[in-house]
């Protein structure tokens, strides 16, 4: 009888007239949210979990240090032009952001951390103020990752991020806050270990196939497979990908055809395969399923940094977009969790 009572429940949660356990609402809500039964579900296990723990612990620490370089560099060389010269180099401003985006400060809070942060190290420097922080973090050219030796197996998705307004509530009661209210997109590329290797911010209507070229473009690395989820099953991106000599990994749309062209040629290996094993096994023989690592670094963006932009002006947004990027970069090399799957 539990087992009719679970069935019917999944099959039409929305309709549930009582409340039998806490454990079958439980498994009713979960069944709602993925197409995968949970008994189903590989279960995955951390091996390292002392030193994943104390990464985890040390990114709030508040043991503060400068580089000798960034000190060095504080002030930038003289560049023999006419007229005033910049007191401040970009290392200067790029040290701010940071602190900025980690801390969620405003400006001018930021210009107070950084003064105190002098006068606590008894640093003869001094910290740029908040009109100039604004102004000159629009300008700043930022790269999320270095180059590695090793070839690279990159996972694209994209995700969006609120810009400036009055929020949620007000939009959706007095209409549109403004021309700077709105949603900008973040298209993200990741490597096997969850590094971000490239970033790039567009604007809402960008769709994540037309971005893509442009996003493997800034990958200095060699790459050896793409995986993306299916809006990126379009003649552009396989020609892209063809063109990296990569091996892809794109389930093709629901309803999909052949194609003739020669860069659909690993398009059509895949819609073969679909049609003879069923998409589900496809995933698995394919290692689809690894996209959701690109989408585990969008969940970490939003609930560190935030899921909104602080800054107004598209220029000073991707700044604090590839900003952001960096930071996640570097608080996952102070731990890193390594997970093995655990046999069923």
């Amino acid at each position: 009888m539990m087992g009719e009572i679970r069935r019917w429940c999944m099959n039409a949660p929305e309709r549930l007239p009582f409340a039998t356990d806490g454990r079958l609402i439980h498994e009713t809500r979960m069944a709602t949210r993925s197409k995968v039964h949970p008994s189903h579900k590989t279960r995955y296990r951390v091996t390292n979990w002392p030193e994943y723990e104390k990464g985890l612990v040390d990114r709030a620490s508040l043991t503060v240090w400068f580089a000798p370089d960034v000190l060095n560099a504080w002030e930038p060389r003289k560049n023999g032009r006419r007229g005033g010269q910049q007191r401040y180099s970009g290392a200067a401003i790029g040290l701010a952001l940071q602190l900025r985006l980690i801390f969620s400060l405003p400006w001018r809070q930021t210009e107070g951390l950084l003064g105190s942060l002098f006068t606590l190290l008894d640093l003869d420097l001094d910290a740029p103020d908040h009109t100039t922080l604004s102004r000159r973090s629009r300008s700043l050219r930022i790269k999320p990752c270095a180059k590695t030796e090793r070839p690279i197996h990159l996972v694209v998705d994209a995700t969006g991020l609120k810009t400036f307004g009055q929020g949620e509530w007000a939009r959706a009661r007095h209409g549109a806050q403004g021309p700077h209210a709105g949603w900008r997109k973040l298209h993200l590329g990741i490597d096997g270990q969850g590094f971000i290797v490239t970033a790039e911010l567009t604007d809402s209507d960008v769709a994540d196939a037309t971005a893509f070229p442009s996003l493997v473009r800034k990958v200095k690395s060699r790459i050896k497979k793409v995986t993306t989820d299916g809006s990126y099953d379009r003649r552009l991106v396989w020609k892209a990908i063809g063109d990296l000599g990569a091996h892809a990994v794109i389930p093709p749309r629901r309803g999909a055809i052949l194609r003739e062209e020669e860069a659909a040629k690993a398009r059509n290996r895949h819609l073969r395969r679909i049609r003879k094993v069923g998409r589900a096994q496809w995933r698995r023989d394919s290692g689809q399923h690894k996209q959701a690592k690109v989408e585990n670094a969008m969940g970490r963006f939003k609930k560190i940094l935030g899921p909104s932009l602080r800054a107004r002006r598209p220029d000073g947004q991707r700044a604090e977009a590839i900003m952001g990027c960096v930071i996640l970069n570097r608080m996952l090399e102070l731990g890193a969790p390594r997970s093995v799957a655990m046999p069923r």
